[in-house]
């Protein structure tokens, strides 16, 4: 008997070693996030949201100056062309004259050799490194993501119920959700005992970890409006993720427009079906 209760004590005495160093490890590995991002993006008021969303083009217009002053630095844009530019209210010697801010490699010319001239409104925004080795040298290892379809392959999953919520309040606006989180967020300090790599940047709105090799990109007064808009970094973040949002998906009202038109075509005809099958088999019994 006294070896069963000494056996036991012993037992009761490992126990309580072995949770003390769980609750010792957990304690000093709370501040440690297990799952990004740390904050989820807040649903902003677009003016593209919902199934009659439209762009504001000045919205649009201050978004590209951001793109152009700040973020074109570093991002490529390779998939817009200068032409398109047209759809945020822009005329043909505006377009062509931005264009011409720019050079794109071209050629080979008559000796077989590449050169370089002032863009064309046909061209595309050009890559401001040479390839991605230049960009991940230029940028702490981390090459830089084009921005043409950034703003639809970024987004946070917003799980359930409220993706079911979201196929009928026609939801798709996750990408310019988050970019706007991230750009906000940077100002956030990191938790007491929270380890942040050296050389990245702390940032809880950041989908893939605690932090990211990116600075703080805008500050206020960074950028000058001319429409006399806010110029802070909340005003920043939401036009240049409205910007994005254009640059990856130009055709949205367009395509708004053909689907509502296709439903009320389908409503139409399920009508008229029903009111034939009704004239027909009306003398029917059954």
């Amino acid at each position: 008997m006294k070896m069963f209760f000494t056996g036991l004590a012993a037992f009761g005495l490992a126990t309580a070693l072995s949770l003390g160093a769980v609750q010792a490890e957990t304690a000093g590995s709370e501040a440690e996030p297990a799952h990004f991002p740390i904050k989820h993006p807040v649903q902003q008021n677009w003016s593209f949201s919902g199934p009659f969303g439209t762009y504001d083009k000045a919205q649009l217009q201050r978004g590209l100056k951001i793109y152009k002053e700040v973020c074109s630095a570093c991002h490529s844009m390779k998939l817009v062309s200068f032409r398109t530019l047209s759809d945020l209210g822009y005329n043909d010697d505006q377009i062509k004259a931005f264009a011409a801010e720019y050079e794109v490699q071209d050629g080979p010319n008559a000796d077989g050799e590449m050169f370089t001239r002032a863009a064309r409104p046909g061209d595309y925004f050009p890559s401001p490194f040479a390839n991605a080795e230049a960009a991940a040298a230029a940028n702490n290892n981390a090459v830089p993501p084009d921005f043409s379809l950034i703003a639809k392959a970024r987004g946070v999953e917003r799980g359930f119920p409220t993706f079911v919520f979201d196929m009928f309040t026609q939801y798709a606006e996750a990408g310019p959700d988050y970019i706007h989180s991230l750009l906000t967020h940077y100002d956030e300090t990191p938790p007491a005992g929270m380890q942040i790599p050296e050389g990245t940047h702390y940032n809880p709105a950041f989908i893939a970890g605690k932090s990211l090799a990116m600075a703080k990109p805008l500050s206020d007064g960074q950028v000058t409006y001319d429409d006399g808009s806010p110029e802070t970094v909340e005003q920043y973040a939401t036009d240049i993720s409205a910007f994005l949002m254009w640059a990856a998906e130009p055709h949205l009202e367009e395509r708004k427009k053909i689907g509502f038109r296709v439903i009320v075509f389908l409503l139409l005809l399920g009508a008229l079906v029903y009111a034939a099958k009704r004239r027909v088999f009306a003398g029917v019994k059954h």
